[in-house]
């Protein structure tokens, strides 16, 4: 109608977003961005050029950024006031800028220089956006309150703002280490893509880590019983690895397969602290600790992941909101480092499971409160099925990030359709 036509008129005039970046961002925001799968990823560093590279990418980077900037200027108007929200806003304004001065350039060798150099300043710039727009959540909670309708919009923004994030960073990264001169990981890295990524040394690597956290804090920490399982590749014998005395027991080869291993990591140690601080803070740091227990298990389709610790579990009240960034943004952590090192702005869970969802992975919890709880992480296990799950700027994403609260339909929510959220369902 001309009413709502005029409503959205008056918000985008008020929003973030003015002058000739708002023309720009109108047209670049009509584009869909371009799905890109693992395989893809894969081939194209492996066969790609610098040149097209670059010319890919000044394109899709101007899309990736005019959609979320789209949503972003559609948040409720408190929460863009705040200055926190504003600071964030303008690193996108100003990135958006920066990328449109590619836009016609011809691909030669300095031009693609000058853009690398671009896309580390961009990079850089937008390093703390996650802990950034945290803070004008609760910057918001302390003004003025966040009514519920405006709850739900805010959370079906943000896990499509932080997955719009990781997508655009994954495209950054990937063409300064394959075309720029970011060294990788290893020489077997294809960008930031391993080829053939050992699960049970990224599986290790964050239990260590997450192990010398809780040390540190609370001078003990749970050990860990690892069973592997490749379903797949299970005809030839296997050698057992020197870090054999915590793995229970295995089947078929060592389980290999091709994935960005910084987002497993990043998943397995949010989920590694948080069992053992459950376990801890259960039994009590003099007790022995019971073992937190890993299943790894690679079928044809899926690689599937389950912790299971004895932490005491969760209700289902609580474990609804554990993924909810507004329960969820605790004060945001001294920088003087007095605060547990394994708890910070409770957005661990939220993000890991965003980093499992972008290449159409999942991530959920299953808790028996009393006792404790499972943790499964599942990731495509064939790289060309592992496209990435982007948000797209549309009329749907604006009627739900601006309608009114709906009449209940059922007196109390039926679990597992989330009636009290029907938006939770269309997220990534």
């Amino acid at each position: 109608s001309a009413a709502r036509q005029a409503m959205f008129a008056t918000r985008r005039a008020l929003g973030p977003f003015v002058g000739t970046v708002a023309k720009k961002l109108d047209h670049y925001s009509q584009f869909q961005p371009s799905s890109l799968s693992i395989q893809q990823y894969l081939d194209f560093g492996r066969n790609g050029t610098a040149a097209s590279s670059f010319e890919f990418l000044r394109k899709e980077l101007l899309v990736r950024l005019a959609n979320i900037m789209q949503e972003i200027s559609l948040l409720p108007p408190k929460l863009l006031a705040t200055p926190s929200s504003k600071m964030v806003s303008g690193w996108y304004c100003e990135s958006f800028e920066d990328l449109i001065k590619f836009e016609e350039t011809k691909s030669t060798q300095d031009k693609i220089d000058k853009f690398n150099d671009q896309l580390q300043v961009i990079l850089k710039r937008h390093a703390h956006v996650v802990e950034t727009m945290a803070e004008g959540l609760i910057e918001l909670r302390e003004s003025d309150g966040i009514d519920i309708a405006s709850e739900r919009g805010i959370q079906y923004f943000l896990d499509r703002f932080y997955i719009n994030r990781i997508s655009i960073r994954m495209l950054q990264n990937q063409h300064l280490v394959v075309f720029g001169n970011v060294l990788p990981e290893s020489p077997r890295h294809v960008g930031c893509i391993d080829p053939a990524c050992d699960v049970e040394s990224v599986v290790l690597d964050a239990f260590e880590n997450a192990k010398f956290l809780c040390d540190r804090y609370y001078l003990t920490s749970p050990m860990m019983k690892l069973e592997m399982h490749n379903m797949v590749d299970k005809d030839q014998p296997i050698l057992l690895q020197e870090h054999q005395p915590i793995i229970d027991s295995r089947q078929g080869q060592p389980i290999n397969i091709v994935a960005v291993p910084s987002h497993l990591y990043h998943i397995m140690f949010e989920l590694f602290k948080n069992a053992m601080r459950a376990t801890l803070e259960f039994h009590g740091v003099d007790d022995d600790p019971p073992d937190i227990k890993v299943y790894v298990v690679k079928g044809s389709e899926d690689l599937s992941i389950k912790i299971s610790d004895r932490g005491g579990g969760v209700s289902r009240t609580v474990l609804e909101r554990l993924f909810n960034y507004m329960y969820s943004t605790a004060p945001p952590p001294p920088r003087d480092g007095t605060q547990a090192p394994l708890a910070g702005y409770g957005y661990g869970l939220p993000l890991s499971r965003l980093y499992a969802r972008y290449f159409q992975g999942d991530l959920f919890l299953v808790s028996m409160e009393g006792y404790g709880t499972d943790a499964c992480i599942y990731m495509k296990a064939v790289p060309v099925e592992a496209s990435e799950v982007l948000p797209i700027y549309s009329t749907s994403s604006r009627r739900l990030l601006t309608q009114a609260a709906q009449a209940a339909d059922w007196s109390h929510p039926i679990p597992g359709q989330n009636s009290r959220d029907p938006r939770r369902t269309t997220g990534p």
